[in-house]
C-alpha cells in the first residue's frame, strides 16, 4: 500500500525495507538456528536470501546487508518478473471465497482496516505487540580516537578492516551516569492500553532494559566480553557497538539501541557515549505497533484461514519474528500455493528442518506453545530433541547436520 498509504516506520516506498536492523543475525549454520535457517533457504532457492548475500556489509559471523541496495535489487527482481504485477493501493478487507488463491503477507505494519477485517472473519481479535528501532549514526562523527573496530572474539568473518564492529567503550562511572540518564528521559507512550506494553523480549528498547536492574545492559547489549579497547590497558567495563548499515561504510546503527524516547533526548543521551559525543544522526530511534495473527487457532498446517481455506497467510503477521524467518513462511506459502494449482499432495518440509520447526509452532503442532502463543524466532529449542547426551556445541552440530540432510530429502521429492 506504500506510498499511498504511510506507516509508523517505514521511511521509502521500495518493497522489502528494512526497519528495523540490517542484519539478518548469525550465519553459522553449524552452531546457530537461524544461521541454519538461512541455508535451507538458500538451498531452497529463496530470493531474499539470494539478494541478502548479494548485497552484505561486515558483520563478522553476522549477514548484515545495505538496507537500501537489498530493497532496490528485491523490488527490481519482483518488477522484472513476467507474471507478477505490481499494484500500489490498500486492501482494506479480506478477498471473498471466489477470488480463488490469496496470500496475505501484510507484515507487522497491518492497517487497521485490514486487522479488522481479518477479526470478523475469524471471529478472534488479532493480537499486537510494540516493537522499536535503533538509531543510525553517520560514520564520520564517530571519534576513532576513542571507539576503534573490532569483532567480538575477533570473529572478521568477511571483514575489510579489523573487525566488522565499531566500539565504543564505557567506564564504570559513564556507563553508571549513562543508566541513569536512560531511565529518566521522556519517552513517547504509542498505546493507549490500560495495561503494559507488550514489547516483544527479542527486541527490547534500551530503557527497558535498563528497568530490569543497573546491570542488565552489561550483560546484554553493552557486554564487553570478547573485545580489548587499543587505546588504553583497561579493560572496558561496558561498550556500545555499531554495526556497518550499508555498502560504502558510511552509515553504522547502534547495536540493540531500539529506543522510544524522544528524539531530542535520544540525541542528548546518546551523545554521552564516548566515541559517540559529536555524533549526528541519519535516523533517530522509533517504536511502533506490530500486528501478529493467533496462528495455532485460525491457520491449518499449510497456513490457510481455518475460516475460508482460499486464502493463506505468511510472513512476520503469522507470529514468526524476525526477516529470515518471515522470509521463511512466505517461502512455504508460495510452495503450499503452488503445489495447490497443480494438484499436488500437501507436503510439509520435514519437523527436522528450521522450516518444519517453525511450521510446526506457528501451526500448533509444538503443543507447549499453542495456548500461550507469542512472536518467536527460531531456536534450537523448536527442534525436535535428540536424546543422546552430549555437549551443547555437539548437540547443535548434529541438530544442524540432521536438518540439513532431511531438507535435502525433502526438495529432491
Amino acid at each position: 500500500m506504500r506510498p499511498i498509504v504511510p506507516t509508523a516506520a517505514h521511511s521509502t516506498d521500495k518493497l522489502c525495507e528494512l526497519v528495523c536492523s540490517n542484519s539478518f543475525r548469525s550465519d553459522n549454520k553449524e552452531e546457530n538456528a537461524v544461521g541454519v535457517l538461512h541455508e535451507e533457504l538458500r538451498r531452497a532457492s529463496s530470493l531474499i536470501l539470494q539478494m541478502a548475500d548479494n548485497c552484505q556489509v561486515p558483520a563478522g559471523g553476522a549477514l548484515a546487508v545495505d538496507r537500501n541496495l537489498f530493497s532496490l535489487s528485491v523490488q527490481s527482481a519482483i518488477e522484472k518478473h513476467p507474471n507478477i504485477n505490481v499494484v500500489r493501493k490498500e486492501i482494506d478487507e479480506l478477498p471473498g471465497r471466489e477470488t480463488g488463491q490469496v496470500l496475505i503477507a501484510s507484515g507487522p505494519l497491518t492497517s487497521n482496516r485490514l486487522a479488522n477485517s481479518i477479526s470478523e472473519v475469524t471471529g478472534r481479535e488479532s493480537l499486537a505487540f510494540f516493537d522499536s528501532i535503533a538509531p543510525i549514526v553517520y560514520r564520520e562523527s564517530i571519534d576513532l580516537d576513542t571507539a576503534w573496530f573490532q569483532s567480538r572474539y575477533d570473529k572478521n568473518i568477511n571483514c575489510t578492516k579489523n573487525g566488522a564492529y565499531i566500539n565504543c567503550p564505557l567506564d564504570k562511572f559513564t556507563y553508571d551516569i549513562f543508566v541513569k540518564e536512560l531511565l529518566s528521559a521522556p519517552y513517547y507512550n504509542n498505546t493507549n492500553l490500560d495495561k503494559p506494553t507488550p514489547y516483544f523480549e527479542g527486541c527490547l528498547p534500551i530503557e527497558v532494559m535498563a528497568e530490569r536492574g543497573p546491570e542488565t545492559l552489561r550483560y546484554g547489549p553493552l557486554k564487553p566480553v570478547g573485545l580489548s579497547n587499543p587505546h588504553t590497558a583497561h579493560a572496558p567495563h561496558a561498550v556500545v557497538q555499531l554495526r556497518q548499515d550499508n555498502k560504502s561504510g558510511s552509515l553504522f546503527n547502534i547495536v540493540g539501541f531500539q529506543t522510544r524516547m524522544k528524539h531530542q533526548d535520544q540525541i542528548r543521551v546518546f551523545r554521552m557515549i564516548p566515541g559517540l559525543q559529536h555524533a549526528t544522526f541519519a535516523r533517530m530511534g522509533g517504536m511502533h505497533r506490530n500486528t501478529f495473527i493467533n496462528s495455532p487457532k485460525i491457520l491449518d498446517e499449510s497456513l490457510r484461514l481455518l475460516a475460508q481455506p482460499n486464502i493463506r497467510f505468511a510472513g512476520q503477521i503469522t507470529g514468526v519474528e524476525g526477516y529470515v524467518e518471515s522470509t521463511a513462511i512466505g517461502l512455504l506459502a508460495g510452495r503450499f500455493i503452488s503445489d495447490d494449482i497443480d494438484r499436488k499432495p500437501y507436503s510439509p518440509p520435514p519437523g527436522e528442518t528450521a522450516l518444519g520447526a517453525l511450521l510446526g509452532y506457528i501451526t500448533g503442532k509444538n503443543v507447549l506453545y499453542k495456548n500461550n502463543f507469542q512472536p518467536m524466532n527460531i531456536n534450537f529449542g523448536l527442534f525436535p530433541e535428540i536424546k543422546n547426551k552430549m555437549k551443547k556445541k555437539e548437540r547443535r552440530a548434529t541438530i544442524s547436520k540432521r536438518a540439513l540432510n532431511s531438507l535435502h530429502c525433502w526438495l529432491e521429492q
